[in-house]
């Protein structure tokens, strides 16, 4: 394997290259670097002293710049929704990105994710980036396949073998075959590994200190694999998060090295985490009751209702939503199960209440979870199942658990500090305002310079 060092060496020296003496070029605004944690929670960082941990560039975040001591997630809290208002400043129901994949209970997408920009339905801090002339850059955030991006490695997965084919020709014409030029192979588009995230992380610092981008975006996974598989808290997880703290501070780095200045850096993440012992299994309860029939081979045969799981929550879609028996059926099963608190079930949402969350907008029924169980998606009894451990994440996002990560610092920042518990609608109009952009279709406000959106209960 190709050493670590090398690469950023190379960064190093591209910038010196491009940039001379390295003076700060005349312009209106800083650079913004807006790089993402999957699965950060942000006590891992405010009380990094109390785990034990060492992260000394995302504390040196907490002192020159400001911090959220929560941010209040979306429905559902997994990567895809989260990410998306990340970058648009509202709720899912909105920008139309309603959980990691579509609606696919037939297999047809042969379990695909929601990869293209084309579906976001609002405009994002690239889109209105793009239309003021700015360069930007991105490696691996997610949905952006295809996006408005001038430097673009977006994050798709399809066969493995391939993905390396399939990255080339998704991304910017050329770019990703420069990129593996000069540091080596880029990962496949979901894996999860600590040295597919340095990869990314190298491949964020070269466009940087090559292309100069005005917006750059970069998404870090491997917290968030550890996590499912040993559980939040795990020395292998902390582990991760210790060494993605570094990578935090090579991006800096080379940033500031190619703009000869200070910049804007933001570390943001998605959604926190539980530990999970049980899994609950809503399509089993689902066709216990006749409202899901399997074919002699047990695949999907029929549905009337079926359970759409997300991690720690479910959308539960009718076949003909005016279909009122079956609604009726579904209901009461949902309630049977929620009845019982060893079944798993936190709470049951009816459309009103799952649109006023601003989640699942065509869902009959959305099924939180208890913080100690996920959803899986088996039709076979028994509906609840001991799990093998990890942890998991797609609850309520009333559980501080649950709370994303916003760490920001920068020239036109304010210093120390702490902005409480934020609405993750607020961050991307804060982002626009850094970057003198208007985002007028947010939802949220621009946490330095205004108010703040109404945050979910």
């Amino acid at each position: 394997m190709r050493s670590a060092a090398l690469p950023l060496v190379l960064v190093a020296a591209l910038t010196a290259l491009a940039f001379g003496s390295g003076t700060r070029p005349a312009t209106h605004r800083p650079p913004l670097v807006l790089l993402s944690i999957d699965g950060l929670r942000p006590d891992y960082v405010l009380d990094a002293q109390r785990y034990g941990l060492a992260l000394p560039e995302l504390r040196r975040l907490l002192r020159e710049g400001s911090f959220a001591s929560g941010v209040v997630g979306v429905l559902p809290t997994v990567t895809y929704p989260s990410h998306t208002t990340l970058v648009t400043g509202v709720w899912p129901a909105r920008h139309g990105i309603v959980a990691n994949g579509p609606f696919d209970p037939e297999g047809r997408n042969q379990d695909g994710w929601y990869w293209y920009a084309e579906d976001i339905r609002v405009p994002t801090l690239w889109d209105v980036a793009a239309r003021q002339g700015m360069v930007t850059a991105n490696v691996a955030w997610p949905v952006t396949v295809g996006a408005h991006i001038t430097h673009n490695i977006p994050q798709y997965w399809r066969y493995r073998p391939d993905d390396a084919k399939l990255e080339r020709a998704l991304s910017t014409p050329g770019l990703l075959g420069e990129v593996e030029q000069a540091l080596g192979p880029f990962p496949a588009g979901d894996a999860g590994e600590l040295a597919d995230d340095r990869r990314r992380s190298e491949a964020c610092a070269y466009l940087i200190a090559t292309r100069r981008p005005q917006l750059s975006l970069c998404y870090l996974t491997a917290l968030d694999a550890d996590q499912h598989v040993y559980g939040p808290g795990s020395k292998e997880a902390f582990a991760t998060l210790e060494a993605q703290d570094t990578l935090v501070g090579q991006v800096r780095a080379a940033a500031e090295r190619a703009t000869g200045g200070p910049v804007t850096l933001a570390v943001v993440s998605d959604h926190g985490f539980f530990r999970t012992e049980r899994e609950l299994h809503l399509n089993a309860a689902l066709r216990q009751a006749g409202l899901i029939s399997l074919d002699a081979h047990g695949a999907l045969a029929s549905w009337k209702a079926f359970a759409w799981s997300s991690g720690g929550s479910a959308a539960v879609y009718l076949h003909d939503p005016r279909d009122a028996a079956s609604r009726q059926r579904v209901a009461a099963v949902l309630h049977t199960l929620a009845a019982d608190p060893a079944d798993g079930i936190e709470s049951v949402l009816d459309e009103r209440q799952a649109r006023a969350r601003g989640g699942f907008p065509e869902a009959a029924f959305v099924v939180a979870a208890r913080p100690d169980c996920h959803l899986g998606s088996r039709f076979e009894l028994p509906v609840l199942r001991l799990a093998s451990g990890g942890g998991s994440h797609g609850m309520l996002s009333d559980h501080r658990e649950m709370d994303a990560a916003f760490f920001i610092a920068g020239p036109d920042v304010p210093v120390a500090r702490d902005l409480g518990r934020i609405d993750m609608r607020d961050i991307a109009p804060t982002l626009a305002a850094l970057l003198q952009l208007s985002l007028a279709t947010a939802d949220g406000h621009d946490l330095f310079r205004g108010g703040r959106a109404a945050a979910q209960p």
